[in-house]
């Protein structure tokens, strides 16, 4: 489906373009349109507004749209004057010291990248150019919604995060374990955030999202449905951050030395394969050992079982994207390798535990902003926020400017600048000369045209709208493809994901206006997730601008359809005790190492056992 640059859906009343229409709810008037949330769902909270509840800036400035960034058209880049999505950002960015705000509870390792295939058809990144060529790299993974020292196994998106020390400087791919998001704006990011996180009032639920205020934000606003698929299912239960995915998330620009742009989606595919717990696991993993995942992070590494991961891409021009009936720059959309099949270009090798905690994996600074030449961006507003919102985030968590001279944030490469001073100055820049042009310091940094980053020269035009295109309404088909892409029992551990979730909210509003979200989903999912709550009355579908499609289901989406027969990676325990045949076990503990796995002794207490040939078992 073309994206037109007009289509999309303006803040008031009718346009002289019916395409460029804002998606009706039948029966408003032009008064209340204001109030409706993109895309459908503000007929659920009206109630709610009265006359002299006004949302303001922090100068008391009225807002006319909280739901919309401003962008030089429907598609086209945020602007940076809007004033509205930075004080909301930089406010939210700054609202807790000294951890992250978002991704706090995490572990992170040193290793190396390896080009496995030259692409300098499509980048001029020079880490992707020469074969066998390694990049050190620095990768953390983490939870989202738990603080510092939350458990891992929760149910939970997981933060993959790469920082590659090129030679050109640091690129940072900062993504998840998902490849698509809960939002389509960064200025709704503080909203999603705060209704997951613990209810300010009690500062409970932990590390959960199964509370009243999270479905209260999910119910009105449908274009999470997608997301909230995937998160309810075994995805965001990993068995190790050693066989989980990683995805860059949103679509960006590739540009060779020729200045032809590619668009691509990131791709990381764990060699060990994918592999979850189910949620009996996960509830008694986090009572025994709340260290899970790091754990099992760092003895895999001090073991030699280094994690490997093969690097990915999925490039499409703009032609294809064009085809599609979805917009690429929407971050709730995935588009399904069946379509466009994977490109194995590298691999990622983790072999090194930090030496330090805090001085590496705390002190990390990762930013969506940093990339190297023939990497570039493009116009989702979610990514578009996000370049703001990282360095932000960074300035007030390490204290200043110049946290990039951090050991673990320096590049390897060569660095030079004109900037100065600033609290936490770490270095001692010698000279007169502190600007550029210059023509007092012969060996000042200077601007180079031919190496240095240039920015895709894409034509941008439109009027400043704070608005969401029609391209982005679909909220429902991909949440349905994902469903019917998975196993039986993959589905049955999302209606008891979902069932158990919306048990504990305590309000039957939210649930009830959940099930009317489900049920464009799937009326079957949404009559399964009915009766495991109890609720008996009939589920009255919401309004949906766009009613969901049928996709052909994608059995790549499914961790158990490509599950391979392997034990590469994994723990066997073997439960033993007094008299048992240490000989048997021997033979076992053979097998299971040829096999590729860890053998672990179980025994009733720590000094072991002793088996019937007399002999002690450790």
């Amino acid at each position: 489906m073309a994206k037109s640059p007009t289509a999309a859906v303006p803040e008031t009343s009718q346009p002289a373009d019916p395409k460029a229409a804002r998606l009706k709810t039948e029966g408003q008037t032009p008064a209340t349109q204001a109030a409706i949330p993109a895309g459908d769902g503000g007929e659920l909270h009206q109630q709610a507004q009265s006359a002299n509840e006004q949302l303001t800036t922090n100068q008391g400035v009225p807002i006319s749209d909280n739901q919309n960034s401003l962008k030089a058209g429907a598609r086209g880049p945020v602007l940076l004057q809007d004033f509205i999505l930075r004080e909301k950002i930089m406010h939210f960015d700054h609202e807790r010291i000294p951890e992250r705000v978002v991704h706090a509870r995490g572990s992170a390792a040193h290793g190396f990248f390896e080009c496995l295939e030259s692409c300098a058809d499509i980048t001029s990144a020079a880490f992707l150019q020469r074969v066998g060529e390694r990049t050190p790299v620095f990768t953390r993974f983490s939870t989202v919604a738990g603080n510092k020292g939350s458990f891992d196994v929760a149910r939970d998106v997981r933060g993959f995060a790469v920082k590659f020390y090129t030679q050109e400087g640091n690129f940072d791919l900062v993504g998840n374990n998902i490849p698509v998001f809960f939002i389509q704006d960064a200025i709704k990011f503080p909203d999603l955030i705060h209704a997951a996180k613990q209810d300010p009032d009690r500062e409970f639920p932990q590390a959960q999202t199964a509370h009243d205020t999270f479905w209260d934000y999910i119910s009105l606003t449908p274009e999470s449905l997608h997301m909230i698929m995937w998160i309810m299912s075994d995805r965001a239960i990993p068995r190790s951050y050693r066989m989980m995915e990683g995805f860059g998330v949103h679509t960006f620009r590739l540009v060779n030395a020729d200045g032809a742009s590619t668009f691509v989606k990131f791709h990381w595919r764990p060699k060990l394969g994918m592999q979850s717990v189910v949620w009996d696991e996960a509830v008694k993993i986090n009572g025994a050992d709340p260290d899970f995942h790091r754990r099992d992070l760092w003895e895999a590494i001090e073991g030699g079982d280094f994690p490997e991961w093969e690097f990915c891409l999925q490039t499409f021009t703009q032609e294809q994207a064009d085809s599609f009936d979805f917009d690429v720059l929407d971050p709730t959309k995935v588009i399904p390798e069946e379509i466009i099949p994977l490109r194995v270009v590298g691999r990622m090798v983790l072999d090194r535990n930090p030496d330090n905690f805090f001085a590496e994996t705390e002190q990390v600074a990762f930013c969506a902003a940093n990339v190297v030449p023939g990497i570039d961006f493009t116009n989702d507003p979610l990514l578009q926020g996000r370049l703001f919102s990282y360095l932000d985030t960074q300035l007030k968590r390490l204290g200043g400017p110049n946290f990039h001279q951090i050991p673990i944030n320096q590049p390897k490469c060569p660095f030079h600048n004109l900037q100065r001073d600033g609290h936490m100055q770490m270095g001692v820049p010698k000279g007169q000369v502190n600007y550029e042009p210059s023509s007092l310091g012969a060996d000042i940094a200077r601007e180079s045209a031919e190496n240095g980053y240039r920015t895709f020269p894409a034509s941008e035009a439109g009027e400043q709208l704070r608005v969401r295109p029609e391209s982005f309404a679909d909220h429902y088909t991909q949440a349905r493809m994902f469903l019917a892409s998975q196993t039986a029992p993959e589905q049955n551990h999302i209606v008891s994901a979902l069932v158990f979730e919306l048990s504990k909210c305590i309000n039957p509003p939210v649930r009830e206006a959940m099930l009317a979200r489900l049920v464009h989903v799937d009326e079957n999912l949404a009559l399964r997730v009915a009766a495991g709550l109890g609720m008996r009355k009939a589920i009255v579908p919401a309004v949906a601008p766009v009613e969901a499609r049928q996709m052909e289901p994608s059995p790549m989406l499914s961790i158990l359809a490509k599950a391979v027969a392997t034990l590469q990676g994994r723990k066997i325990g073997c439960l033993v005790s007094d008299g048992c045949d240490g000989e048997l076990i021997g033979k076992l503990q053979a097998a299971v190492t040829a096999a590729g796995a860890k053998f672990q002794i179980i025994a009733p207490t720590v000094g072991g056992v002793v088996t019937s040939a007399g002999e002690l078992l450790a």
